[in-house]
């Protein structure tokens, strides 16, 4: 067998198998529901679009997958960064809940 096939075959394995493991890391280290929620949704989105990318590179005609690095190479950062901030509005949002129902327990009692 081929060197460079099973190089090919072990570092898939190790990028799906980190994959998983970082995606499992990124829904439980959540806090709360509405962050759970997004996580899930948002991994569900990435997984897919990177199951078409790797797709697309096989499927498709030489000088054309190439093409397919641009898009990914732009929507991946955005992406990442549209999470990351949603991520701080949904956390910033359950602390000022949070505050809100302290503040009206102490005055309850």
């Amino acid at each position: 067998m081929n060197l460079g096939l099973i190089g090919g075959i072990v570092g898939g394995i190790i990028g799906v198998a980190g994959a998983i493991i970082g995606t499992y890391f990124s829904i439980r280290n959540t806090n709360g529901r509405e962050e759970r929620s997004f996580m899930v949704k948002a991994s569900v989105i990435f997984w897919i679009a990177g199951i078409i990318f790797i797709t697309l590179l096989f499927a498709l005609p030489s000088p054309y997958k190439w093409f397919m690095w641009l898009p990914y190479g732009l929507l991946l950062p955005v992406g990442i960064i549209y999470i990351n901030k949603r991520l701080r509005q949904i956390r910033q949002k359950d602390a000022e809940q949070g505050a809100a129902l302290d503040a009206d327990s102490a005055t309850r009692q």
